[in-house]
């Protein structure tokens, strides 16, 4: 059997972890509100009524691709291109292909990024490897100028971080929402997870500031994998409504 992400790919490391999908989440939320075509979010109400939700949705359709069988793989695809094709009809206009590759190049960077933190640093062949599946979703979605391989598109993301990103009442409003649904206690522990994984130009915008406690706190928390604690840590940390949907997504030793 076929599967997208071949069986030992560091994608399907990464990929299969909670707590680093629940970084790749806290980067996401961070850059997806500053992306300049976020108002297509806002189009069909459902982000800023469910950010959260809407956000897990988006990551975790991405670990279903990263997981299944080549066709069923395409298939999750087509279905989110038709998806968002279904939204142009109601709106009436065309979502910019740079938008659509924008969240492609989040999850390329957040992949690397989160697992770099938690884990160990990637080498070049490793990051190929996250960029190689993260292009055939693009290049399956139809998505045009997508660099040939990873050092191609390092100089692109940069290009896109500094042409695409704008702090809006969007921005702000998804902040406001996020601490809503989070919590304080929780919506703190976000922010301070945003500051470990995003790029300078999203920090900036954000005014996520330099000092920050979690980033020395995580080789403790790496050391209670060990003795399973991190369960216990995670259980205190996640929202019920998301709890066994996340825990869920271990997939991993």
């Amino acid at each position: 059997m076929k599967y997208f992400a071949p069986e030992q790919s560091i994608v399907r490391r990464i990929w299969g972890k909670a707590d680093t999908i629940l970084f790749i989440f806290a980067g996401a939320s961070a850059e997806f509100a500053l992306n300049k075509a976020v108002d297509w979010l806002y189009f069909t109400g459902k982000l800023p009524e469910d950010p959260i939700g809407r956000l897990f949705s988006t990551v975790s359709y991405a670990r279903k691709i990263v997981f299944a069988e080549n066709d069923a793989a395409e298939k999750a695809i087509d279905t989110i291109t038709s998806i968002h094709k279904a939204v142009e009809s109601s709106r009436q206009s065309t979502i910019p292909d740079w938008a659509y590759r924008d969240v492609l190049y989040m999850l390329i960077h957040y992949s690397i990024a989160a697992f770099e933190l938690l884990e160990r640093k990637m080498n070049m062949q490793e990051k190929q490897e996250v960029y190689d599946v993260f292009y055939r979703v693009g290049k399956r979605m139809q998505l045009k100028d997508l660099p040939d391989n990873y050092l191609q598109w390092l100089p692109d993301r940069e290009a896109h971080l500094n042409n695409d990103i704008l702090r809006s009442h969007f921005t702000d409003d998804l902040f406001v929402q996020y601490k809503k649904h989070l919590g304080s206690f929780r919506y703190t522990i976000l922010i301070e997870s945003q500051k470990t994984v995003v790029p300078p130009q999203v920090a900036q915008l954000l005014q996520l500031g330099k000092m920050h406690w979690l980033k020395p706190v995580v080789p403790v928390y790496k050391a209670t994998r060990v003795i399973k604690a991190d369960q216990l840590l995670m259980n205190l940390l996640l929202p019920a409504a998301y709890k066994k949907q996340i825990l869920d997504l271990n997939q991993w030793p």
